[in-house]
């Protein structure tokens, strides 16, 4: 009878319960009339003897069927396939539409092309080398002088506790200093605990010191900025510092020689965990 619309499939039409064919003794590969998702999903003979799936069979592209051997060539028809499962249709996402699950797990690459949001942050373990791990940071808004001729760990402090031993250490330090008093230096480097992070031959990153003195080294203030790529090879709180040390006279740290309340600074290290 006449219906308006898309007919509907296999609705009102039986569909074949097997497929058979001839073999030839060299042909391995015939194609099934119906789509299945599996070497399960069918039961083969070949010459009244039942084929074991994946052994004996395999089916791809869901209707590729492919012996291991070639059949024989009996006459008539000796391969018989009887149909199990059949693979009717598949079903997609459509891409106007949200996706939502409460968990899964992807095997392939995947592909954003919008924005995407996180509820939650991913895995640092899933993060490759270079990604910054976490971030700390100290200050030091004090002021005061110095007068110490072997390195010496200041107030400028930061603690951080790697996640992993193959993890790296970004220092960065950004340090307000008067000049010292005239004709003498101050060498500044980064301590890991007690240890100097600079090479044996150059004992700090950075220095500044006056041979000239007068007004303008009494009041003026420098911006001195060091930073280092260290390996602690640890996952336990370290502490790191900027340490200092004079070859003589005194040192300005957060203020000028003058120690002018309107000549004073805030200091800052910051420490970044690098994934290894």
């Amino acid at each position: 009878m006449p219906y308006i619309g898309t007919p509907a499939v296999d609705r009102f039409t039986s569909t074949k319960a097997a497929s058979v064919f001839s073999g030839d003794g060299s042909t391995t590969a015939f194609t099934l009339d119906h789509a299945v998702g599996s070497d399960e999903d069918i039961l083969v003979s070949v010459d009244g003897v039942i084929q074991e799936p994946s052994v004996a069979y395999a089916v791809s592209n869901g209707t590729t069927l492919t012996f291991t051997g070639a059949p024989s060539s009996n006459s008539g028809n000796n391969i018989f396939v009887y149909y199990l499962f059949r693979t009717v249709g598949t079903v997609g996402h459509p891409s106007n539409q949200a996706l939502s699950a409460t968990n899964g797990t992807l095997t392939g690459t995947l592909n954003v092309t919008g924005t995407t949001t996180l509820s939650t942050k991913l895995a640092t373990t899933n993060l490759g080398a270079g990604a910054v791990l976490q971030v700390q940071q100290g200050l030091y808004t004090s002021y005061t002088s110095f007068t110490n001729t072997s390195m010496a760990a200041s107030d400028l402090t930061v603690n951080i506790t790697p996640t992993s031993t193959s993890s790296k250490i970004l220092l960065v330090a950004s340090c307000q200093m008067g000049y010292p008093t005239q004709n003498n230096g101050v060498t500044m480097t980064f301590l890991r605990g007690s240890t100097n992070l600079a090479s044996t031959d150059r004992p700090g990153f950075a220095s500044i010191g006056d041979s000239t003195g007068g007004n303008q080294r009494t009041y003026q203030m420098l911006t001195i900025t060091m930073n280092f790529l260290d390996s602690p090879s640890t996952t336990s709180q370290t502490t790191y510092s900027v340490g200092f040390q004079l070859d003589g006279g005194t040192g300005y740290f957060n203020r000028n020689l003058n120690g002018d309340t309107g000549s004073r600074g805030t200091s800052v290290i910051t420490a970044m965990e690098i994934a290894g």
